[in-house]
């Protein structure tokens, strides 16, 4: 990275700008699909721009957008493509994509129609995804989001934690007849996700009138690993496959969307992936100035690094969204949370900040104490959608979008200390408890945050707003000239529960750590 001069505006210089430069507003905002991004209050103006795009164009940029498009090996630890967004591409680049798409869609259809039922001739009404990371949480956060799209009589469930209580009590709750079991594991071998297939296996066995052969009926797999899969007892027809140019937290667009089509239906999945690849032809093909997810990252370069500021906050107004934050998370967070760099060598600057948030309006009444007058601040993403699902209940949707407004408006202009005597002198407070509490209830605003609004939330507006938000990592990655693609972080712990496991078995005597040898030690005492 370069233009170490690169410094945003004062908060006094941008309070004022927000207040009386009327086209501050439209200079600093973009309109693509059917998403506005309002990025004006932010602490820039018209240099502090022109000097992060020369960043972006610094960093070839545009070089490695074509790149990932074109099917280069740029996830270069792991010897790999990028291709996800060939998944949602209108002219596939791969044929095979089509054929498992074909397969999908046929086998989806089925399970809709009533044709394909369970071993008794059941009808399948509830859809249990097995899967952790990237096979998981992608497809519960677009499922969730997308909830008053779900067909009706279909009940879905997500299991990812290896945790004993959630999963018997997911178990207790669903008929083992009318239940279709998903294993969405790429290697067929993640810990977590086998843990819970076995164990649901043996669950479904354990019916009266059931055999071995019943589990081709409710058990299917998207897997890279056709061999594993059918060992476990699926039958290969049911079996999905994925590549390896599909990165685990990317993989929703791929066969792991099944459980969303399964939920929404063909149809609305296909607009799902039609939103997203809009998104990429925007990214791919507008220039950097009007470019969403561009200058998404570089707002996110600037406070990164010349404001040295560690988080992101991500709030959107919407109780279907509230799993976006997690994904968002982890497909921040495992892209960009990496301290060595293309080279091999230290990063020199600072990279991905920790993404953080919550629903509004709830979260106004936990964290945003924090954002208003915390010791530092904390950029924020304010996500809202101007119509509801719920047209009977129109007035409680302008109380959301007041809500949200109000928020963005008073961390950007905040309340000085003369009008906050004002407002006490006039309710007749008395005049030494004014002084006393004005420092409590003065704003000093000057915060940033972005908003994107979207008309309502459908699942081709999902599939653009997921989408943008991948293409803002990845140009993050290319400016910090990491590689956003691996995720070698996450292996360490595997390997070593893999080795404690006997332990806690009571197979051998601890023989690591001091703290973790007390804490197994401890956990026989208790046990």
């Amino acid at each position: 990275m370069d233009n170490k001069d690169i410094k945003g505006l004062t908060r006094k210089d941008f309070i004022k700008s927000l207040k009386e430069d009327k086209n501050r507003a439209s200079n600093f905002s973009i309109e693509s699909e059917n998403l506005l991004f309002d990025y004006s209050k932010n602490l820039i103006d018209a240099e502090t721009m022109q000097k992060l795009l020369a960043v972006a164009e610094n960093a070839d940029l545009k070089e490695w957008i074509e790149r990932m498009f074109s099917g280069d090996k740029i996830n270069h630890t792991e010897d790999r493509a990028v291709l996800h967004t060939a998944l949602r591409a209108t002219d596939k680049p791969i044929n095979e994509i089509d054929a498992v798409f074909e397969k999908m869609y046929d086998f989806v259809g089925k399970v809709h129609s009533g044709e394909k039922t369970g071993y008794s001739g059941k009808r399948i009404t509830t859809i249990v995804n097995i899967g952790i990371g990237g096979s998981h949480l992608g497809a519960e956060m677009a499922v969730k989001a997308l909830t008053p799209y779900i067909l009706p009589d279909i009940i879905y469930h997500f299991i990812a934690n290896i945790d004993p209580d959630s999963l018997s009590e997911t178990l207790q709750s669903i008929n083992h007849e009318e239940t279709l079991f998903i294993i969405a594991s790429k290697s067929f071998g993640t810990i977590e996700t086998l843990t819970n297939a076995t164990s649901i296996k043996k669950w479904f066995l354990n019916h009266n009138g059931v055999s071995a052969k019943d589990i081709s009926s409710h058990f299917i797999a998207v897997s890279n690993n056709v061999e594993k899969a059918v060992a476990f007892g699926i039958d290969a027809e049911n079996i999905f496959p994925m590549w390896d140019w599909v990165g685990g937290r990317y993989s929703v667009w791929s066969a792991v969307g099944i459980s969303v089509a399964l939920s929404i239906g063909i149809e609305n999945f296909k607009q799902f992936l039609n939103g997203a690849t809009k998104a990429d032809n925007h990214f791919r093909n507008t220039p950097f100035s009007e470019n969403i997810p561009v200058v998404m990252a570089l707002l996110g370069i600037l406070y990164r690094n010349y404001y040295n500021i560690g988080s992101h906050a991500v709030v959107p107004y919407s109780d279907n969204l509230e799993l976006l934050v997690n994904y968002l998370q982890q497909t921040d967070m495992e892209s960009n949370g990496k301290s060595i760099d293309r080279d091999g060598k230290t990063t020199a600057v600072q990279t991905g900040p920790v993404i953080w948030g919550g629903v509004g309006t709830s979260c106004q009444h936990a964290f945003f104490q924090h954002l208003h007058q915390g010791t530092e601040f904390t950029p924020v993403d304010f996500i809202v959608a101007v119509g509801s699902h719920s047209p009977e209940l129109e007035h409680q949707q302008k109380l959301l979008l007041a809500n949200c407004l109000a928020q963005s408006m008073a961390l950007a202009i905040g309340k000085d200390r003369e009008t906050v005597i004002a407002e006490l002198k006039a309710a007749g407070m008395d005049e030494s408890k004014i002084e006393s509490l004005a420092t409590y209830k003065t704003f000093k605003g000057g915060r940033p945050s972005n908003t994107l609004l979207l008309p309502k939330l459908t699942p081709e507006n999902l599939g653009f707003l997921i989408a943008t938000y991948e293409h803002k990592i990845f140009t993050q990655g290319i400016i910090w000239n990491i590689n956003s693609f691996d995720q070698w972080g996450v292996e360490l712990g595997k390997e070593l529960a893999d080795t404690i496991l006997p332990t806690l078995e009571g197979n051998d005597n601890p023989n690591f750590d001091t703290s973790t040898n007390l804490l197994l030690q401890k956990i026989r005492d208790y046990s």
